[in-house]
């Protein structure tokens, strides 16, 4: 049996750049963590004893005797692609919902490549992992999505990732912060669950319908990705730019497509930054999920009580990316 732990992440700048259509042409570039919320997966090979081949349980239960025969994208075309000839049982569980802006989709493909290369008793890096995520997703299963969330649930950390280059290259550069400033940035982040439901894929492909319209926004979101960097190398007195600098691509993200916001998103984000939060942003591509703001500490008491309503999920950095937390054959 094999149980595969995979991070989900939250994208601070350059989201929206890391979709193929656009870096391929322009370069893309995001800056992401993962966080201590995961996606677990088990498997493990399935005795010859039952009716069926194959069981995946998820949110549903599949029972089936081929791979072609599956109704889950990702499993069905990982297994597939592994070439896996024998029986398995498959299950996931998992901290956060599905359609939550964090990646999580994602999460579960690299998890479950990361536990079927082990199945196999075969070693994978970080990187073969991060780009065989893109190709079932991109490629196989034909999904409008990016690049980035792949990559950071394979690797890990703090990262400044880079897109673009010959074969579609990814580039990955942790970001190095003292114990100072890294707690005082995790200390500032308040991270909300809006409550609504969020379909990726609908605003994915809205967005990059648009992206010929929007090529000069996103250039210019991409150029954050440096600019926050250097806040980030800058002192610790000087971290709050950091949330002044996410307010700014918030407001350019907003306007790429009117799937991305809505008036309830709007209130919320109004509220906060009315209570004392410097800015913030929507995670992932947009339209609910979860919402991240940056909120000096002596604010958040007041912006606390403003969002009362909603779930502040507590959270904070990780750095292992998906790695295999048992292993026995």
């Amino acid at each position: 049996m094999i149980i595969t732990r995979t991070p989900f992440r939250i994208s601070f700048f350059g989201g929206g750049t890391d979709y193929p259509a656009f870096y391929r042409e322009h370069g893309g570039a995001v800056l992401s963590t993962t966080i201590n919320k995961y996606c677990y997966i088990t498997c493990r090979y399935l005795p010859p004893f039952f009716d069926h081949k194959f069981r995946i349980r998820y949110s549903s239960k599949e029972e089936t005797q081929t791979i072609g025969e599956i109704i889950h994208p990702s499993v069905r075309e990982c297994l597939k692609y592994m070439g896996v000839e024998k029986g398995v049982e498959i299950v996931h569980t998992g901290d956060i919902p599905a359609m939550s802006g964090i990646g999580s989709s994602s999460s579960f493909t690299v998890g479950l490549l990361n536990a079927l290369y082990a199945l196999k008793g075969e070693v994978v890096t970080k990187r073969r992992l991060a780009f065989d995520a893109i190709h079932v997703e991109q490629n196989l299963i034909g999904e409008p999505v990016g690049s980035q969330d792949q990559t950071a649930a394979a690797f890990g950390g703090f990262n400044h990732i880079e897109f673009g280059g010959k074969k579609d290259g990814v580039f990955v550069q942790t970001i190095p912060i003292n114990g100072e400033k890294l707690e005082y940035l995790q200390n500032c982040l308040l991270f909300y669950f809006t409550g609504f439901p969020r379909y990726a894929s609908e605003v994915s492909k809205e967005q990059i319908v648009q992206m010929p319209k929007n090529i000069k926004e996103l250039t210019v979101m991409k150029e954050m990705v440096e600019e926050a960097i250097n806040i980030l190398n800058g002192p610790v007195e000087g971290l709050n730019k950091f949330g002044k600098l996410l307010n700014e691509s918030w407001m350019i993200k907003r306007t790429l497509t009117k799937l991305i916001s809505n008036g309830n998103i709007d209130d919320i984000y109004q509220t906060a930054i009315g209570a004392g939060a410097i800015g913030g942003k929507l995670c992932g591509a947009g339209g609910g999920g979860f919402m991240l703001l940056f909120v000096p500490p002596e604010n958040q008491d007041k912006v606390k009580e403003k969002l009362k309503e909603l779930l502040l999920v507590p959270m904070r950095f990780e750095n292992l990316g998906s790695h295999l937390v048992f292993y026995s054959t």
